[in-house]
Parts: structure tokens; sequence; C-alpha cells
């Protein structure tokens, strides 16, 4: 997979955001109506397979030296394949090269794939936080970054 950065105007980012909200929604006990945000400051990864973009990721910046992964998404015909670790991955190379050495995200109770894989990637569950306090679907989770040691 190629992952590329995206503005946030990008037609095929908004594609993606669409889809993966569509879905959510789709699901017993979802987003419960709620409307989701693009943030404008977020820096957007795009990960594209034979020239589609496939995949979707966002970081932005929460103070200091945190961070928040927000909009992971891979289209369901694209999913197995490994392509949401290798998207993390990248967002967290992102996050380090931003100066950012703890990440924080937001997923949904109902989601236990994406619990699995965050959990398996070295994320910790910590209490809700933020916007998701009032959310009875969140579940959130951290990771403190390895910082390089410089040789």
């Amino acid at each position: 997979m190629l992952i590329e950065f995206r503005p946030v105007t990008d037609p095929e980012l908004a594609a993606l955001v669409t889809a993966q909200q569509r879905e959510l929604r789709e699901i017993d006990g979802g987003l419960d109506g709620q409307v989701t945000v693009v943030h404008d400051d977020a820096r957007h990864l795009v990960g594209m397979v034979d020239g589609q973009a496939v995949a979707c990721g966002a970081i932005q910046t929460l103070g200091g030296d945190t961070a928040e992964i927000k909009r992971m998404y891979v289209r369901p015909a694209h999913r197995g394949r490994g392509l949401s670790r290798q998207l993390l991955t990248a967002l967290e190379e992102l996050a380090l090269r931003s100066g950012h050495t703890v990440l924080r995200l937001e997923t949904g109770s109902y989601l236990p794939t994406a619990i699995a894989l965050y959990a398996s990637s070295g994320y910790a569950e910590i209490p809700v936080y933020g916007e998701y306090v009032d959310n009875p679907y969140s579940v959130c989770f951290e990771k403190h970054l390895p910082v390089p040691v410089p040789v």
C-alpha cells in the first residue's frame, strides 16, 4: 500500500470518511445519531492500492506531546490484508516526526476488530476523555511511542 498525505479538502479522502460514517451508522448501537466532525487541523493520510484510495487516517494535536488518531478506516473489500496495521504504523511515525510521543484514540465498543488491532499494537485502554465522555459506546486507548535514541 502506498500512503500519501492529503488535505482535508481532498475528494478521495472525503469519500473515505463518508463511507466510514455510513458504515458506522449501519452498525447496531453505532453512532447513536451523532455527527462526526472532520477536523481541518488534522494531518490526513490516505492509503492507495492499485491507484485506488482504500484507507485513511489522521492525527490531530491534543496539546504538548500528545496527539489523537482520527478517522482510521479501510474499505471492506480491502480488509484482512494488514492495511490497518500499515496505516497505524504510518500514523505513529507521523506523530513522532511531528514531536508527539503519546497517541490517544477513541473507537466504539461495537468494533471488536478495531479494539483488537489497537490492543495488539501496544495501545492500553484508558478512561474516556474529551468529546467522548458522554458517549456510552466510546472506548479509548493510549500508547507511549518509543523515542529513537540518537546514535
